[in-house]
């Protein structure tokens, strides 16, 4: 697989063993191509991830291997890696990694690194969710279509509370929708957007979208997934690159491609030109607010809502429904 070799990162080395081992066996792309992808789209990489925590999404053999997840950064680390205290929703708190700049992405992708999910927060100021993560998760039998339609409502309707948003391939079946956020809410306040945005969502297109956290009530819809805002929740991240054969990216897109859009071409051998003509679609994104969501929020509380349903790993919230699913409830 060849001799390992050395790389330069603004003055930072990288060694990169095996560098010839294929990652991606649909095009045969290796370990060393992953890291020039990274390189080629260095700039908006990190102007979306730098200094933010990382789950590193490691697949020793390449996609369609064993893969695993790790928190934690291993203790033979080099010294000049940048490191974060996170915790997990039940308070376990490890070490992980920071993407400080290239060279650690580089020093990721060696381990075998396939995908990076990002931490809503920077390092220094974890008290703090500046991204609102909107996930359009398609249920079983909901087509693209669908996903898109659902996309373009989602940013029409933010559009009228005021807040400018971006989307993104997910790299696989789906569609996000980001907005950068004024420094002001923590991840609590940003799920309470979330839910709002997502009930919304629902109660105006309610045979497309769905709001319910039960998969048994979503039915062939396009299901909002507003926990993926809940603290310590990660999602993956823009221009990174999916594990799957074929090195799908999650690819940053212009609203005006959401319709034409074919996720499973813009891989890492099509991303870079792209990029190079286009420029980066997300590149003029402006910190946004979300007190009209906060505001929608209120009233449906006020209205005798109660609070979504959380994800079990998670302790029980305060308003929170019963945790349990309808059809289980019925029985009881």
């Amino acid at each position: 697989m060849g001799e390992s070799v050395v790389l330069e990162f603004g003055g930072t080395e990288v060694k990169v063993s095996h560098p010839d081992k294929v990652f991606f066996p649909e095009r045969g792309e290796t370990k060393l191509d992953l890291i020039r992808y990274y390189q080629a789209v260095a700039e908006p990489l990190l102007s979306t991830l730098q200094g933010r925590p990382l789950l590193l999404d490691r697949y020793p053999d390449g996609a369609g291997g064993k893969s695993f997840f790790q928190k934690r950064v291993p203790g033979s680390a080099p010294p000049w890696l940048r490191t974060t205290l996170v915790s997990t929703p039940n308070g376990t708190t490890s070490d992980a990694l920071v993407a400080a700049d290239l060279a650690h992405i580089a020093w990721a992708v060696n381990l075998g690194c396939l995908g990076f999910h990002v931490w809503p927060y920077h390092a220094d100021t974890p008290e703090v969710a500046d991204e609102l993560r909107i996930d359009l998760d398609p249920s079983p039998g909901v087509t693209f279509a669908q996903v898109v339609e659902a996309a373009q409502l989602t940013g029409e309707l933010l559009g009228e509370h005021g807040i400018e948003a971006q989307v993104k391939t997910s790299g696989s079946r789906g569609l996000h929708i980001y907005a950068l956020l004024l420094p002001r809410w923590n991840s609590y306040e940003v799920r309470a957007a979330a839910v709002a945005l997502a009930r919304e969502l629902e109660r105006r297109h309610p045979d497309l979208v769905t709001a319910k956290w039960w998969k048994e009530e979503r039915g062939a819809r396009v299901f909002v997934d507003y926990n993926q805002n809940a603290p310590h929740k990660t999602v993956f991240g823009a221009w990174c690159v999916r594990p799957r054969v074929g090195a799908q990216v999650s690819a940053p897109i212009s609203w005006d491609e959401v319709a034409t859009v074919e996720p499973d071409s813009l891989t890492i051998a099509t991303v870079p030109g792209r990029l190079a003509e286009r420029g980066d679609p997300w590149a003029d994104r402006q910190p946004q607010s979300i007190e009209p969501l906060l505001e929608q929020s209120a009233r449906d509380m006020a209205a005798g809502l109660q609070d979504a349903p959380w994800p079990p790993v998670y302790p029980k919230q305060p308003n929170e429904p019963p945790r349990v699913a309808p059809s289980r409830a019925k029985r009881d």
